[in-house]
């Protein structure tokens, strides 16, 4: 990495690190709605908008340091970029989460389960890549193993779309109400490999 002359502000780094412990806590969440009984789920989707509002709340931090700092860690743009990035992967999961309540959804299909163990394991490594932000070594395994865990998601979630249309005996709205969640989770994982990306890219320029 090439060498600063100029002292860093530490605390974006920290800000980071909530942002992404965040995630953890939201995908925690989401595996209880697989636990509780659907009267229950609207609890659960509660906890997740609180989650949001934190991840929004660290965001914005992110974004004011960014506009009020004459020295920052890297690019300003790859720090914008950052913090967006870790902020869609919050809303896709906290929004496709109050559809499954708004849509009153009853059995989840076949392979949710896997599809939450994903994102779990997303939001787990992406959390433990934060620290070594600070000096960017040690991050390759980190946006390979992201980049694996997005090609599982992707074909688990044709496979879900797959089953969703040739074997349901539903109303056509359902099926439209379960390809929405279906696609929503699918987007949440496409959104923690764009913040693998990011960090790949802020690795490669500051190298």
């Amino acid at each position: 990495m090439a060498f600063r002359l100029t002292p860093q502000d530490t605390s974006f780094f920290s800000l980071f690190a909530t942002s992404a412990g965040l995630l953890v806590d939201a995908t925690r969440e989401l595996t209880r709605l697989l636990e509780v009984q659907p009267s229950e789920r609207n609890a659960v989707a509660e906890r997740l908008r609180t989650l949001e509002h934190e991840c929004d709340e660290a965001t914005h931090e992110l974004i004011n340091k960014v506009n009020s700092s004459f020295i920052t860690p890297f690019d300003r743009e790859d720090i914008h970029n950052l913090a967006a990035n870790l902020d869609d992967c919050m809303d896709h999961i906290e929004e496709t989460a109050d559809l499954i309540v708004l849509y009153r959804i009853g059995e989840f299909p076949s392979g949710m389960a896997e599809q939450f163990e994903i994102l779990s394991r997303m939001s787990e490594i992406t959390a433990e890549a934060m620290p070594r932000l600070r000096g960017l070594k040690d991050l390759p395994a980190y946006w390979i193993e992201i980049n694996r865990l997005e090609n599982q998601a992707d074909k688990l979630h044709r496979k879900m779309l797959a089953e969703l249309f040739n074997n349901s005996t539903d109303d056509a709205v359902h099926v439209i109400k379960m390809k929405g969640i279906i696609d929503g989770f699918e987007n949440a994982a496409d959104s923690f490999e764009k913040v693998a990306h990011t960090i790949e890219g802020i690795a490669v320029k500051e190298s």
